[in-house]
């Protein structure tokens, strides 16, 4: 029995979305800078507040969110640490656990650029909705046969 063809891909709704991710990206990672931190510094605050009530920001959770490698969490944490931006807490009964928490001066940061990264999106958000319907529409069938695979 033939197989059935893959449904053609939408290079220009992809290219369009990976366009607008990597603008809206850029511009988060020229206003961190701006307010004094490093693009990556920025993703460790927002992510921090950002488990806040959903779980324990710990290293290796934040490890997981950023997508990068736990002793790069520790340096980025290790930075803000001495900087008076995050402080870290020892672990209830696992006192190995080191849990991130922010301190004013982190919140600070974070509430100016969280609201400036909305502020964007109002304008940007648009275009990157439209991007991600246009390839999103394609029959469910077709986009499993397009997942990269998991090396096991």
């Amino acid at each position: 029995m033939p197989r059935a063809r893959p449904s053609p891909v939408d290079y220009r709704a992809l290219a369009d979305l990976r366009y607008h991710l990597r603008r809206f990206l850029r511009l988060r990672e020229l206003a961190a800078r701006t307010a004094g931190v490093e693009p990556q510094q920025y993703l460790v605050l927002l992510q921090v507040k950002g488990l806040d009530g959903r779980g324990a920001a710990t290293i290796g959770a934040l490890a997981e969110r950023l997508q990068v490698q736990h002793h790069g969490v520790v340096q980025l944490v290790d930075r803000l640490a001495r900087r008076g931006m995050v402080e870290r807490r020892r672990g209830g009964r696992d006192r190995r656990e080191v849990t991130v928490h922010l301190r004013p001066a982190g919140e600070r940061i974070l509430e100016r650029l969280a609201a400036y990264s909305v502020a964007e999106l109002t304008t940007e958000g648009p275009l990157l909705v439209s991007s991600l319907s246009r390839l999103t529409r394609q029959p469910p069938r077709a986009r499993a046969r397009m997942r990269p695979r998991k090396d096991t």
